[in-house]
């Protein structure tokens, strides 16, 4: 874990002004000129907002008439997809602590809107978490569930940008078959 820490720290301290923007975004000016392990949370919660963006783009392009759409009958349906990402954010980012009060959330959401406000919602509360956060406070261990073991917070934010980003993958494919063309691909014309 101290190797893992270090590593975060080490990174951040060398590549602070290096961060990949989301596609068509500008980088922020003030967040790359952030230095050090503060760097870390800026990243973090500008990556964090993007990524609300597209999961709230993906889950609104698919008409509601088609959320229960699932592409094979051992799947989640593109409904449940949503809310999926909702309770796995909820979940985990209680891992983050903080003051801020979780929102009320819907696990029983049945309509498109519901279903996208519950997931919204859950990002919304990361980003009051990560707002919370400091360059120190960001790289201290929490107790994760045994999957993930002993991770920073930072560990945390990442594992679930990573899996809305797996959840997302699977949400084009829906879209595809239903002969919907995702928001992030109609940008170069595809």
């Amino acid at each position: 874990m101290r190797t893992f820490l270090a590593l975060i720290v080490c990174t951040a301290i060398a590549g602070a002004g290096f961060a990949i923007p989301a596609l068509g975004a500008a980088a922020p000016q003030d967040e790359a000129a952030k230095s050090g392990p503060d760097a870390v949370v800026a990243e973090l919660l500008k990556d964090w907002q993007d990524q609300k963006k597209t999961m709230v783009d993906i889950a609104e392009a698919m008409p509601e008439d088609k959320f229960s759409y699932k592409a094979s009958p051992a799947e989640r349906n593109y409904g449940e997809q949503v809310m999926h990402v909702a309770q796995v954010n909820m979940g985990l980012l209680k891992l983050l602590g903080g003051k801020t009060t979780p929102p009320s959330f819907n696990k029983d959401a049945k309509t498109k809107a519901e279903m996208i406000k519950a997931m919204s919602d859950s990002y919304d509360w990361g980003t009051a978490l990560l707002k919370e956060q400091n360059g120190t406070t960001i790289l201290e261990a929490v107790n994760a569930p045994k999957f993930l073991g002993p991770s920073a917070r930072a560990r945390i934010v990442w594992f679930l940008m990573n899996h809305s980003m797996d959840i997302y993958g699977q949400m084009v494919v829906y879209l595809r078959m239903n002969g919907i063309v995702p928001p992030a691909s109609r940008r170069g014309g595809v």
